[in-house]
């Protein structure tokens, strides 16, 4: 080999999605553009490595409000981020464009997820440990997890039928292709809207009516319900107990899980 000559090790990761993700050296600037994924990385103990985040990640908030944002889930600037220099941008196929990550991918490493189940979640977990070198830390907080839900199963002996309404005029709720499906059937409930074929298919009163759910949940995310969406449906619903949920507690598929198994056993097992 010649003296000059310098030797480069290229890494390479596979993603969620199944793409090839290379890196010559280990992340030191991260720009994570999915709330869930943001506070994991904060919680593996990268606070240092990420210069971007999108005005939608929120947790921590004492972290969070001091690093810069680069727009929203959908509509992130192109080029606030070309302005921080990433070396790996952290992404998810639900909740980020497509066509905005194709751009993206073609200047920098974009690692995506695709998260429907636990399963899939404590993968995305490891797998982001791997790539940022916490892997240990990574390891913990899935065992943890693993823990935390394996307590939940023994508790869980609800047979109850559930809709799970995401928003509001129109009513929207979710399949079974979806990780917050997982997270009612973890609970122990039956989704009555598994079934249907659109991801997070549009419900009408009549559909709810003729389903006949024991239960409505009412998520305080994406959309917000309040007290008087609950109103409103119990007028119509006087038979079944209408309850407004934490939508962070069902949907968030980070190191936050850890905390939904203590939010279902107080507020949902116990119904």
């Amino acid at each position: 080999m010649d003296e000059g000559a310098r030797v480069y090790l290229i890494m390479i990761f596979i993603d969620q999605m199944n793409r090839s993700i290379f890196l010559d050296q280990p992340p030191k600037r991260i720009i994570s553009l999915v709330p869930s994924q943001t506070e994991l990385l904060i919680d593996l103990g990268l606070t240092n490595n990420i210069v971007g985040i999108t005005k939608f990640c929120i947790h921590p908030k004492n972290i969070t409000d001091k690093i810069t944002k680069v727009g929203g889930t959908k509509n992130f600037s192109l080029e606030r981020i070309k302005m921080l220099q990433p070396d790996l941008i952290i992404a998810n196929k639900e909740e980020n464009d497509e066509v905005n990550l194709t751009k993206l991918s073609k200047e920098y490493p974009v690692w995506i997820s695709d998260v429907k189940n636990l399963n899939d979640c404590t993968e995305m977990i490891k797998q982001l440990g791997a790539i940022t070198l916490k892997t240990s830390e990574s390891n913990n907080i899935v065992k943890k997890i693993n823990e935390k839900f394996n307590s939940l199963t023994s508790l869980s002996k609800n047979t109850k039928a559930v809709i799970y309404l995401i928003w509001n005029n129109p009513y929207m709720s979710i399949n079974k292709d979806t990780f917050i499906n997982d997270m009612i059937e973890k609970c122990g409930y039956k989704n009555l809207c598994s079934h249907l074929s659109d991801r997070y298919p549009i419900i009408s009163i009549e559909k709810i009516k003729e389903l006949n759910p024991e239960l409505i949940f009412l998520s305080s995310e994406p959309f917000p319900f309040k007290e008087k969406h609950q109103k409103e449906l119990k007028n119509i619903f006087p038979n079944t107990n209408i309850y407004i949920v934490d939508g962070e507690m069902f949907s968030w598929y980070g190191s936050r899980i850890l905390k939904s198994v203590d939010y279902f056993t107080k507020h949902i097992i116990e119904d």
